[in-house]
């Protein structure tokens, strides 16, 4: 029996929790990943176990319980009907056999289970509705239950279809909602680059992130010029077309036009399952698109059905990733690298190496600490990886080709940037400038602001960024909303017209959400959800600022660091001066109010189906929980109320049959009113 109290384990899983979350909102939404895939499924199979281990520190809104972050605002947002799950994960074929073995228990069988096989495409998913065969509305994956409305760029997709294909076997269903994933070849993606590079714009660093980049253009006019294709994998609900297996579906789906990948093999035993994922691992470099895996899902329905899912995932499938793919290179040099909150991070400086179709120059290694634990020396030979994204990594060195040139490296004692001394902070191993005027930290903390999660200033880049600061234009964030077209039209790669659009954009972000407002100040280990917390927790910025640690440690998902963190931030007079000019500068900030309590909605289910007039699925879910009610995602005898909105499809007609009372967003505000 484990202790119930154990600070060291409650402060690791809390720092996994925070780190995750970060990292899956650079991931799934900004689509600017900062860790490898293979770092990141350590960290979170590290939570995993710690969670199983010491479930006294459970929590409801860890990343193992919902893989993904909110979407952007950018976008509208629809609830997807049937949550796009995740997968459980594996690394090597003792893990397909366990999972073969869980299986069988399940199932109570010792019979082969007949699976289907895929290559796992390195691309974003997506789902796509069809009513009467026509195309209606298709979003992102998003947090897997809420994605964003990317409909008008998907359309642009040459492969997608706009209209299904009627078939005489069967008749075209109603109403279909399908997931495929998105991707770019890679050589459309070299020409891409290619074109980007003759045009002096800056180059994607891998097919991934230019699909994603694309998906989100705002003009859809720009997603067309881009080569984006798509592989359809399956649908949300499968009685749609009146299937048995997962084959079964793919043959129907290609019937009806859509495109399915050639190279899925379908209702094959396990033995046949390990020989194609070493026959894929073989041949992934000369796929004509990344992957960085394989899917196996359990072929029949029925027996998907027996084994059900779990809060994260479903029992009846698994992504077994491959190893992380490795090149052998030279470190030239280690520098520093200065961050928003002072952090002096040693980053490795490589001789360049194509890694997976990627070309590699710089590594980050974190800490001097890690530096230590690898023995990294400039001028040695290593293992570098990039496991399926941006980020690559030092694995590992290689001692035996070390001629004696090899100089280690030291931290310094003061910053690079700034020349002030600096300090160990020894709980986080982290070295760090605390120059409160370091360049490097104000640059840092300004496109902290201005960024996507944040103020969203479009078009204010790092160099105009830097621009500002290296010409003391600006001295803080705040600083921004005192710039002119005058002060910007002189600046290198500007103008009167690009000053305008700045300004523009400057002046719209006056209006924001408290949420994203506490996260632009860049609160040490205050992230976008502790942001969330804090919005709705208290009514304006002076109700925090006055808080003491104590009663933020009483708030549900604030722990003693981030409690501390936000008092030390509204102690500095600097901070409280700086978000006092931000008032002044005539921003508005927008408190989303929510309804606690009990309400006559404790306890009541509903389900949401078709447009609503004036709010996104989103909202209408956030309306109804915080009334105390539940959303589900399907039409059954327990469901009390279904909202209706335009072109309601199949859950309207089962509410009928079930006698489920059925209202309309004007009805769903009206109960809502005390």
């Amino acid at each position: 029996m484990t202790d119930k109290v154990n600070p060291e384990i409650e402060l690791r899983i809390a720092y996994l929790r925070r780190d995750l979350h970060q990292h899956n909102h650079r991931y799934f939404i900004l689509d600017e990943p900062v860790i490898s895939d293979a770092e990141y499924d350590r960290l979170m199979k590290e939570l995993i176990e710690l969670e199983e281990s010491w479930p006294q520190f459970s929590s409801a809104d860890s990343p193992s319980a919902r893989v993904g972050s909110p979407p952007l605002d950018k976008f509208d947002t629809v609830a997807h009907s049937v949550p796009m799950m995740s997968l459980d994960k594996g690394f090597n074929e003792e893990d397909l056999i366990s999972f073969d073995q869980r299986v069988k228990k399940i199932l109570k069988t010792e019979s082969d289970i007949l699976y289907t096989a895929e290559p796992k495409i390195d691309g974003v998913a997506v789902e796509l509705i069809y009513e009467k065969g026509v195309l209606t509305m298709a979003s992102t994956r998003g947090d897997g239950l809420t994605g964003e409305i990317i409909t008008a760029n998907v359309k642009t997709i040459q492969t997608v279809p706009l209209q299904l294909q009627k078939n005489e076997n069967f008749p075209i269903p109603a109403l279909i909602e399908v997931r495929g994933e998105i991707f770019i070849s890679k050589e459309n993606f070299k020409s891409l680059n290619e074109e980007r590079a003759n045009q002096d714009h800056p180059l994607f660093a891998n097919p991934r992130n230019a699909a994603a980049g694309s998906l989100r253009q705002l003009d859809s006019a720009v997603t067309a010029q881009r080569p984006l294709e798509i592989y359809i994998y399956n649908v949300s609900d499968a009685t749609v077309l009146q299937t048995n297996s997962q084959a079964e579906t793919l043959q129907k789906l290609k019937k009806l036009g859509f495109r399915t990948n050639p190279l899925i093999l379908s209702k094959v035993p396990l033995a046949e399952v390990t020989a194609y994922y070493r026959e894929l691992d073989s041949k992934r470099l000369d796929l004509a698109y990344e992957i960085d895996g394989m899917v196996v899902k359990v072929d029949n329905f029925e027996d998907q059905q027996m084994l059900g899912v779990t809060s994260r995932s479903p029992r009846w499938a698994i992504a077994i990733k491959f190893k992380a793919l490795q090149e052998r290179t030279r470190v030239l040099d280690i520098q520093i690298q200065v961050g928003r909150t002072g952090a002096l991070t040693p980053v490795a400086h490589l001789e360049p190496v194509n890694v997976a179709g990627v070309m590699v120059s710089r590594a980050t290694l974190h800490n001097s600490d890690e530096i230590l634990k690898k023995d990294v020396r400039i001028n040695d030979w290593v293992f570098v990886q990039r496991a399926g994204d941006v980020i690559p990594e030092v694995v590992k060195v290689i001692a035996s080709s070390r001629n004696g040139t090899e100089r280690q490296f030291v931290m310094p004692s003061e910053c690079p940037e700034c020349g002030k001394p600096v300090l160990r902070d020894e709980e986080e191993a982290v070295t760090r400038c605390v120059n409160d005027e370091c360049p490097a930290i104000i640059k840092g903390k300004i496109k902290h602001f201005a960024a996507k999660g944040a103020f969203d200033i479009d078009g204010l880049g790092d160099k105009l960024i830097d621009q500002l600061v290296d010409r003391k234009l600006i001295f803080s964030y705040a600083d921004l909303f005192g710039l002119s077209v005058e002060i910007l039209k002189d600046l290198e790669r500007m103008g009167e017209k690009s000053a305008q659009n700045i300004m523009l954009a400057i002046e719209k972000s006056k209006h924001i959400s408290f949420a994203r407002f506490l996260y632009a100040l860049g609160i040490r280990h205050a992230g976008e959800h502790t942001a969330r917390i804090l919005a709705d927790a208290y009514d304006d910025i002076k109700s925090i600022a006055a808080e003491t640690a104590e009663t933020l440690e009483s708030i549900e998902g604030i722990g003693p660091i981030v409690a501390h963190s936000i008092v030390d931030f509204f102690a500095g007079t600097n901070n409280q001066d700086t978000i006092d000019q931000l008032i002044k500068s005539g921003i508005t900030i927008e408190k989303v109010k929510r309804i606690t309590g009990e309400s006559t909605f404790m306890g009541m289910t509903f389900v949401l189906t078709g447009k609503l007039e004036t709010l996104t699925r989103s909202q209408a879910k956030k309306l109804i929980e915080g009334a105390g009610g539940t959303v589900t995602g399907s039409v059954s005898s327990k469901t009390d109320y279904l909202v209706a909105g335009d072109s309601p499809g199949s859950k309207f007609d089962k509410a009928k049959t079930l006698g489920v009372i059925i209202i309309n967003e004007s009805d769903l505000k009206n109960m809502l009113v005390p």
